[in-house]
């Protein structure tokens, strides 16, 4: 057997809270985890000062049926078939999202990634030199290609860097716990903070509250 390739243009879909318009102070960018579709990931921050808040959320390509009943749809953004070559295209879908927005300069970028989306918000943050204001990564691993001098550009940037992790996450043992505080560690150099919270595998409203300023 011989794999082949192929190019091909696609159209993807995201979602937007909020409106872009003279008052908003912040635009985010929230990455999902696995399993969920971006309209719902979406009332996570419900929470926020409308007038001042934009949020975008794009939407994983994979998409696939939750339980036996074929009636809850979730998705996925990367597996371990074919990584970097849908890497790739979920950078240049990311990219395109970028470009249609056309996001003012004097707006704070906040870069969210949740469980699956961490790795996506670090590899696309690293990949495109985003001028984020905060990275905010939660209960999620980072990419092991990833290496400290990716980050140098948030290090000369002054980008804020919170990493919040449950306490009761059900995906992270003790084991994995030590290691990616280690990575953090090395590939922050002391900038990022990280935040252990009560709680498992969840996003909590008051900790996406507390983000803005």
């Amino acid at each position: 057997m011989k794999e082949k390739r192929i190019r091909y243009n696609t159209t993807g879909t995201y979602e937007t809270l909020n409106n872009l318009e003279k008052s908003t102070k912040n635009v985010w960018i929230v990455l999902h985890g696995m399993g969920y579709l971006s309209r719902f990931f979406l009332k996570h921050f419900k929470g926020l000062p409308a007038d001042e808040n934009y949020i975008m959320a794009p939407q994983a390509p994979s998409k696939y049926y939750l339980d036996s009943e074929y009636k809850h749809v979730g998705a996925s953004w990367l597996t371990k078939e074919n990584t970097i070559l849908e890497t790739k295209n979920v950078l240049a879908y990311l990219e395109a999202i970028w470009e249609a927005e056309n996001i003012p300069e004097n707006c704070n970028l906040i870069v969210l990634g949740f469980s699956q989306g961490v790795s996506i918000a670090t590899r696309w943050v690293v990949h495109k030199k985003l001028p984020v204001h905060q990275l905010v990564l939660y209960a999620g691993g980072i990419p092991d290609e990833l290496i400290p001098a990716d980050f140098d550009f948030l290090r000369r940037n002054k980008t804020k860097i919170k990493i919040f992790i449950g306490n009761k996450d059900e995906y992270i043992t003790e084991k994995r716990l030590k290691e990616e505080l280690k990575k953090i560690r090395s590939l922050f150099e002391g900038q990022a903070e990280v935040v252990i919270f009560e709680g498992g595998h969840e996003l909590k409203k008051e900790i996406i509250n507390s983000l803005v300023e």
